[in-house]
């Protein structure tokens, strides 16, 4: 599986906002809340030109495919599913990278980071619908149950991670089975206070525009593809 595997933050960086591909450390740590001017990776980095019609439309196409982290060819395929269902070609779009398995794994609070949350996914802790699946792109839709195994549960990144998504809140397409509370999740000793519990997610329903973790206008996307 083809992947990006350079360093993250100069993709923050040449689109100008957060891409928040590292999780917790873009709050903390982000270069961009450093700098007083964002400057683009690379020798022309400084120099400054207004963008045109086109350019804006890649910028956008760009920006959420690193967002989800896909290449192009894979993007392209999304599209075209996209574009075969009736409705808002844009909207369908990103309902499909949405509810991504790896996605949801990470909108759930399985994980900090879409890349932990893949390799999760890759290493097999993770199943859907009590079978282990280790395809990141395995789409999900209203009714899959989401779960972790128990190797998975006894990661204190993964508590700690879960901690922090049940105190922020989960989106409400998404639920958390069971009684795990913040205060659960906050003891972090050896003993694993999820062991005899059920980690498991569902998704409720299709994801509301407003809900999805993409920043974009995805109405450019589908200008850019349909020339």
């Amino acid at each position: 599986m083809a992947r990006y595997t350079g360093p993250v933050c100069r993709l923050c960086r040449r689109e100008g906002t957060k891409l928040f591909l590292k999780g917790d450390r873009c709050y903390s740590k982000c270069v961009i809340d450093k700098q007083k001017t964002i400057t683009m990776p690379g020798q022309h980095g400084t120099r400054r030109s207004k963008p045109t019609e086109y350019a804006k439309r890649m910028r956008e196409k760009q920006k959420t495919r690193r967002i989800i982290g896909v290449l192009e060819r894979q993007f392209r395929r999304y599209f075209r599913q996209a574009s075969r269902v009736k409705g808002n070609t844009g909207e369908t779009l990103l309902r499909l990278l949405e509810t991504r398995l790896d996605n949801v794994v990470r909108r759930l609070g399985f994980a900090s980071s879409l890349a932990a949350a893949r390799q999760m996914v890759t290493h097999k802790r993770v199943g859907v619908n009590n079978r282990i699946v280790n395809i990141p792109s395995y789409q999900l839709k209203p009714g899959d149950r989401v779960h972790l195994t128990d190797s998975a549960k006894g990661n204190l990144w993964v508590r700690r991670s879960l901690g922090q998504a049940l105190q922020k809140g989960l989106p409400s397409w998404l639920e958390m089975e069971g009684n795990i509370s913040a205060e659960l999740l906050k003891t972090e000793t050896e003993a694993n206070p999820l062991q005899n519990v059920p980690v498991a997610g569902k998704v409720k329903m299709w994801p509301a525009r407003q809900e999805m973790s993409f920043p974009v206008n995805e109405q450019f996307i589908v200008e850019l593809y349909s020339k």
